[in-house]
């Protein structure tokens, strides 16, 4: 009996040890597998001396924040206006932010510490944008305000993160030279707003840095916008608004060259030159032989030479005779390129476009074309074609009346092209058939303008803003757009005031705007085989 209790009594302490480890390995606490990113920037819960304190005395700030903050870069995301002769320390420790003054302040004067992106939190890195702490020690604090929109001069895009910032006129010779004190960021639709400013009268400037940047105009490739007139501020000012362009460099430069794999050596500049020039300067022998092409926007050039074994090449572009920059290209002696001709196309995948030729685009000016090795087939029988020459050294025209429902190969065999050096092209077949005009469309454009004697450039786009035709009107008439794919399109007419069929931008130190532009708002779609009809009622200018 006593066994059997004792058993009994093991079995159940068996099952109750079993439900034990089932019940806590079931309840234990797991680690989080993932979750969304904290996105949001830390907040401000307690500012001591409170934001916009008059008759501040204070001879430090504390912020306090509801997550771990850090400082980065505040000698150049911070600023503090009116100047400080010895700027304040900023301390981040944990959840609080510390400015400590190291010197008295002047008296009865509003005081902003703009902290641009310098505060974010320790895990994320969620910059706490535009924070500004304003402090006046005197009675009053400045109260004034501006606000206004920022857009892409171009496009109409509203943009956001541009730096928007003001100088006083006494200070307007700084641009360009030193930051801005007085300074915010546009938010996601393109809006900004400045507070706590002083009666003055002041230049207001938009700069869209690509990447961040150092809140300081630097000309190249950074986008800027400005009223031509200052801003009288003795009163709340809003509703500005600033068109930001990407300027012509004052002067010209060339600012890539290199020589590629093939020997051709291209060139690009920094702006279009009127009637560019390219010559080989040192060593001149080659100079006499040299071939060389300017693209059509006229901001680039390529070089062809019959030999490529020099150690250095010094070339000149000149515009209209007149030398405007000098650069030296070096290679190394055991540098070898491979010289062909190479041929491109027009075709698209394996079809071509409804009612268009072929086009031979060659890698280098051909000297001659033996037709007798290019070889048109259709349905695998050799038909007559015709092969001509275009404007350029480079570009060839093939005319076939092509049809639908046929497969055609286009074979170049060796030797079919020569260029100017004797190299020669090689094998080169493609299969292609004619696509159907269901896949394209038409639409005739009646344009109206408001002034005759003006012009204007009216731009077919696709929704990326790809140009791909552009027309110089100045009187009512009827555009008509054929054959493009089916696809949604928009139109864009530039105010071209100079009348010289190109968009002009600004330019900041003449103080001239860019010439100005307006989109059609409605978006075309081009359907399969139909032919549309759109009227186009250009407006005048806006004179803002």
């Amino acid at each position: 009996m006593a066994n059997f209790q004792r058993h009994i009594f093991l079995t159940y302490l068996l099952c109750v040890t079993m439900l034990f480890i089932l019940f806590t390995s079931c309840a234990s606490i797991q680690s989080p597998t993932g979750g969304p990113r904290d996105s949001i920037p830390p907040k401000i819960l307690k500012e001591t001396p409170k934001n916009l304190t008059r008759n501040f005395s204070a001879q430090e700030i504390h912020i306090e924040f509801d997550e771990f903050i850090k400082l980065s870069n505040e000698f150049t995301e911070v600023s503090i206006t009116p100047a400080l002769e010895i700027f304040p320390e900023f301390k981040a420790k944990k959840q609080r932010l510390e400015v400590k003054f190291n010197k008295p302040l002047e008296a009865n004067t509003t005081y902003t510490i703009n902290f641009g992106k310098a505060i974010a939190d320790v895990n994320e890195t969620n910059v706490l944008q535009n924070y500004t702490y304003v402090f006046a020690t005197g009675d009053e604090l400045d109260s004034l305000s501006l606000s206004g929109t920022v857009k892409n001069s171009l496009t109409r895009e509203n943009l956001k993160d541009v730096t928007v910032f003001i100088l006083p006129l006494s200070q307007d010779s700084l641009f360009g030279k030193k930051r801005a004190s007085f300074f915010t960021t546009t938010d996601s639709a393109g809006r900004f707003s400045m507070k706590n400013l002083r009666e003055d009268t002041y230049r207001i400037y938009a700069l869209n840095e690509q990447g961040g940047g150092d809140r300081i105009y630097n000309g190249q490739n950074e986008e800027i916008g400005f009223l031509k007139d200052p801003i009288v501020l003795n009163k709340n000012i809003n509703d500005i608004q600033l068109e930001v362009f990407k300027a012509v460099p004052r002067a010209f430069a060339v600012t890539d060259r290199k020589i590629e794999s093939d020997g051709r050596i291209l060139l690009t500049f920094n702006k279009p030159l009127q009637k560019p020039q390219v010559a080989i300067i040192q060593p001149v022998e080659l100079d006499l032989r040299k071939k060389y092409e300017i693209n059509n926007t006229r901001d680039s050039a390529f070089i062809w030479l019959h030999e490529l074994t020099f150690d250095s090449l010094k070339v000149m572009v000149s515009d209209n005779e007149i030398p405007v920059d000098t650069v030296i290209l070096r290679r190394n002696k055991k540098d070898t390129y491979a010289r062909s001709v190479l041929i491109t196309d027009n075709i698209t995948g394996t079809k071509l476009k409804p009612k268009s030729d072929i086009t031979l685009r060659m890698s280098a000016p051909v000297r001659t074309a033996q037709e007798s090795q290019i070889i048109l087939m259709e349905d695998s029988v050799v038909v007559q074609y015709q092969l001509s020459r275009i404007d350029s050294a480079r570009l060839y025209r093939l005319r076939y009346p092509w049809k639908l429902g046929k497969e055609y190969i286009l074979r170049f065999n060796e030797n079919a092209f020569t260029d100017i050096f004797g190299n020669r092209s090689k094998l080169y077949i493609k299969r292609f058939t004619l696509d159907t005009e269901e896949n394209y469309g038409n639409i005739t454009i009646k344009v109206q303008t408001p002034d005759s004697l003006k012009n204007y450039i009216v731009q077919w786009m696709d929704e990326k803003e790809t140009i791909y035709r552009q027309d110089v009107v100045s009187q009512n008439t009827t555009l008509h757009y054929l054959t493009y794919p089916t696809a949604k399109y928009r139109i864009r007419v530039i105010y071209d005031e100079n009348k010289n069929g190109i968009w002009d931008t600004g330019n900041i130190y003449e103080k001239l705007q860019p010439e100005k532009a307006w989109t059609f708002d409605k978006i075309i779609s081009l359907r399969p085989n139909w032919d549309l009809e759109e009227t186009l009622v250009i407006p005048k200018p806006d004179p803002g």
